[in-house]
């Protein structure tokens, strides 16, 4: 299923997944974040297949395997094209398996130590992560994240039992679900925006063949699959848009040290090696914060995040102490997942170009379907579809105006960690707000959190003091 989102053009993987989150309800928690993750980096694998032969980038992290992908089809090399994608991916994501089995429970461990001060400064770290998982305005994507903290605080307070925000609206005093709500920004609206788009789909025909790579091929794929696992695993961890972000550092990292960067854009089989290899590493290495800190790096993690809380998990270091089938069920899945990825592309890789022929008029009203089953099945209940409408249509005119809902959904999931955290600290400190500097580690996080802050403040007030001196030249 995976596969198939990232081949189709129209809804990534964050959109899938949260159409995906009703039908894992009556799982077991270790079964529906195994099928969440596997939707997940599936998507990552699909989208090299409508990049390399449709010139169509499936999904944001395959937009640079167009370069040198298609023009490798264009010349009759689809077949090693699809292949090295497919096996880095593979080499990849095996490599950052590892990655995630050595690192998560040291992490873990040291997090467990921690205090309700130290929480919440970890929580305000991933509030001001916010606004690098925006692609425009950071002062649109932090009204965003006040917005989503507002609806954080809707219905029921756990430390006086007073209902808050519901106006008297029963159905609100447990608080807006998670699945109406993602299901609204990322599905409906990602449709009613795709509807408006005119984008013509033109598959290149060539026939598909040697899907191995050549000896030759792997001499020159070898050390961009190496570097762009390396690289993909590291970017993953930290936060914003890892997943986008590490191919196209990949893809600079091989055109600066080739010996001929021109071949780049003109087919080089390195220019899809290193950019595949690196998002599918990406993919693993945001788990690690997510599983071991409890942060999502990114708004994808953000859906697991979602997931882990609807069954009763709450991420962080206890994840792995706590829930332990979960956390090493999630590994041996992904290692199965990678091979059997590896196994499936390949051979489907025909039924894949034919699934891109299905018509949007076709492929839209079958996804608002599975939007409407989807929220009315959590709890047969009217008002949960009428949310997911209002949020779809909310996210609809957000998108027209340049209000993403990532940052929305984000502070909606760490908002009322964020409101535990403060409250249990001012209750040990007696209402003293020094609790958070007097204790070393708080004061530290929050330090780092004030300059992430600044980091991404001051292009901002950059911006705005070159408009003003521009303004003054032109008078």
């Amino acid at each position: 299923m995976g596969t198939l989102v990232g081949v189709l053009p129209g809804i990534g993987p964050i959109g899938a997944m949260a159409l995906l989150l009703p039908a894992t309800y009556s799982m077991t928690p270790t079964s529906s974040i195994i099928m969440l993750t596997g939707m997940y980096y599936g998507a990552m694998y699909g989208g090299s297949t409508t990049s390399i032969l449709v010139n169509i980038p499936g999904e944001a992290a395959s937009i640079i395997t167009c370069l040198d992908g298609y023009q490798m089809a264009r010349q009759g090399r689809a077949g090693p094209a699809l292949g090295i994608a497919a096996i880095g991916s593979f080499i990849a994501g095996t490599i950052s398996i590892f990655g995630l089995m050595f690192i998560s429970a040291p992490l873990a461990d040291a997090a467990l130590k921690l205090g309700p001060p130290e929480y919440f400064a970890i929580m305000c770290v991933g509030m001001i992560i916010l606004s690098y998982l925006t692609q425009g305005s950071m002062l649109k994507a932090l009204m965003m994240a006040l917005v989503g903290l507002l609806i954080g605080t809707v219905g029921l307070d756990k430390f006086t039992a007073l209902d808050r925000f519901t106006f008297g609206i029963e159905q609100l005093v447990d608080g807006v679900g998670i699945i109406p709500m993602a299901m609204g920004l990322f599905g409906i609206a990602e449709v009613l925006t795709n509807i408006e788009q005119t984008v013509k789909r033109e598959i290149f025909r060539t026939k598909i063949s040697h899907l191995w790579p050549s000896l030759e091929d792997w001499a020159e794929s070898k050390w961009a699959i190496l570097r762009g696992s390396i690289i993909g695993f590291i970017i993953g961890i930290l936060p914003g848009g890892g997943v986008i972000l590490s191919p196209f550092l990949s893809y600079a990292v091989e055109k600066r040290i080739s010996k001929n960067p021109d071949r780049f854009g003109k087919g080089a089989i390195e220019g899809v090696a290193g950019p595949e290899s690196a998002n599918n590493a990406a993919t693993t290495g945001g788990l690690i914060p997510l599983l071991s800190l409890g942060i999502p790096p990114n708004p994808t993690m953000a859906m697991l995040f979602a997931a882990l809380i609807i069954h009763g998990i709450q991420p962080g270091p206890s994840v792995i102490r706590d829930h332990p089938d979960v956390f090493w069920g999630l590994v041996a899945s992904m290692y199965l997942g990678n091979g059997l990825l590896l196994l499936l592309n390949l051979p489907l890789i025909g039924i894949w170009v034919q699934v891109l022929r299905i018509p949007y008029r076709i492929l839209f009203p079958l996804i608002l379907l599975f939007c409407l089953i989807g929220a009315y099945s959590l709890n047969n209940s009217i008002f949960d579809l009428v949310l997911m409408i209002l949020f779809g249509v909310a996210g609809y005119v957000m998108r027209k105006f340049d209000y993403q809902g990532t940052p929305l959904i984000l502070a909606f999931v760490l908002g009322p960690m964020l409101e535990n955290a403060l409250r249990q600290s001012l209750l040990m400190s007696r209402g003293s707000f020094m609790i958070f500097i007097t204790r070393p580690i708080s004061s530290i996080i929050l330090g780092f959190a004030f300059l992430l802050l600044l980091l991404a403040i001051f292009p901002y007030f950059k911006k705005r003091r070159q408009k003003y001196k521009e303004f003054e030249e032109v008078e």
